[in-house]
């Protein structure tokens, strides 16, 4: 799972995880880290920071881990006869995803497990053991990232800070979600490299969009909080690790942030970039798909919604 050309380095773990915070889906549902027009053995794999990490990842009362595997036997022996009868790819991901999750019941407990890490590691990223926050799951994606998983994802909602409330409005809502992010994204990148792995992890951050630099005003009346609007004329991220140039910028705004007026680039010239710092050049690997599309277009199913 995870990216075609990369595989994964755990084959006990999904290749692509996705971790939300609170519990709560982005509002354009699981949609979000599907897999586009490749096969569905490459969308996400979502898990949980509380309670079970994935639904129903035990085996109910009465079915031992014997009786299990030979279920999942029997499944994709008939699964295995129906592919040669269609020749359909999304057989072969149903074949591999009944593997995967019975490997999973064994290894997935453990690394989702953060009680046993540490107490500087827990002040350090200010995690609640047995809470969804998004703490927690900078910390759980170290400890993915350290048993190979390719490609981790993290949601955390509450930003559309139209300022309907005053939990989105700017001076409030905003300030309180920088507070809740500000800690734990520094552990994790410190955490990376303390172990040796931000030389070999990029981290992108980002949101959906950008935001107006003024305040917004719905069908000509007043706002009660101050927000701000939906905006595409500028937008901001950053990557950290992975060979990633420290401290450089790319890009300007005018006095306001209005509008773009240097170093404009396309979500293309993102994916390229970000393809370039895992060791691909998008112009040669390609994807086959119909009339064929270049893998710089397949990426953007996986990696658009990460920043």
């Amino acid at each position: 799972m995870g990216y075609p050309g990369l595989g994964s380095e755990n084959s006990n773990l999904p290749g692509f995880v996705v971790l939300t915070s609170g519990g709560k889906t982005p509002d354009a549902g699981k949609s979000v880290w599907g897999s586009g027009f490749l096969p569905s053995v490459y969308q996400g794999v979502q898990c949980r920071s509380k309670g079970e990490p994935v639904l129903y990842l035990s085996d109910p009362e009465g079915m031992n881990r014997d009786l299990r595997y030979q279920g999942i036997q029997a499944i994709n022996e008939v699964n295995k006869l129906e592919y040669e009868t269609f020749q359909d790819p999304e057989i072969l991901s149903r074949i591999s995803q009944y593997e995967l999750a019975y490997k999973m019941q064994i290894s997935v407990p453990g690394v989702m497990d953060i009680n046993s890490e540490p107490e500087y590691i827990h002040e350090l990223y200010g995690t609640a053991p047995g809470k969804e926050s998004f703490a927690n799951n900078c910390l759980l994606a170290r400890k993915l990232v350290e048993k190979g998983v390719r490609f981790v994802q993290l949601f955390d909602w509450g930003w559309d800070a139209h300022g309907t409330d005053e939990s989105t409005a700017v001076n409030y809502g905003m300030r309180n979600k920088c507070r809740e992010i500000d800690k734990p994204i520094s552990a994790l990148l410190l955490d990376l490299k303390q172990r040796g792995l931000l030389d070999e992890t990029l981290v992108v951050w980002g949101g959906e969009f950008g935001r107006t630099p003024m305040q917004e005003n719905r069908d000509g009346k007043e706002m009660p909080y101050m927000g701000r609007d939906h905006h595409v004329e500028a937008f901001t991220m950053w990557m950290a690790g992975a060979g990633i140039k420290r401290g450089g910028s790319w890009g300007e705004t005018d006095e306001i942030g209005f509008s773009a007026v240097k170093g404009q680039v396309s979500v293309h010239d993102i994916h390229a970039t970000i393809l370039h710092q895992l060791g691909f050049d998008h112009e040669k690997m390609t994807y086959q798909f119909r009339a064929g599309r270049s893998v710089l277009r397949t990426c953007s199913a996986i990696l658009s919604m990460k920043y």
